[in-house]
């Protein structure tokens, strides 16, 4: 969060819950990728694809080393990625339930 917010976490919240409400009333592929392009950085979009091509790799059973000799993804990276399939909200293995599991 930038230093100079002064919002409270309730604030912060809805404008979280706004952002989210957004993004899932996307309709298809390609409103989504619009909305994203428009939303992020070619360098935030592309982190973002990164980490979401780690968790694919990650599923795969490939190491940390052969995912970056594949694709250029930072060892950090994969390996941030890797500890949040584990140890983060849910928000990776929902995505694979919904995704890679169809």
């Amino acid at each position: 969060m930038k230093p100079n917010r002064n919002n409270s976490q309730d604030h912060r919240i809805r404008a979280e819950n706004a952002l989210f409400e957004a993004i899932v009333s996307m309709q298809n592929v390609s409103e989504c990728r619009n909305l994203f392009k428009d939303l992020c950085t070619p360098a935030e979009l592309q982190a973002l694809v990164d980490r979401w091509q780690a968790v694919e790799l990650l599923q795969q059973g490939l190491s940390y080393r052969k995912i970056h000799d594949m694709t250029g993804i930072s060892v950090t990276t994969i390996g941030r990625v890797a500890r949040f399939l584990t140890d983060g909200s849910g928000g990776y293995a929902t995505a694979i339930e919904k995704t890679f599991l169809k």
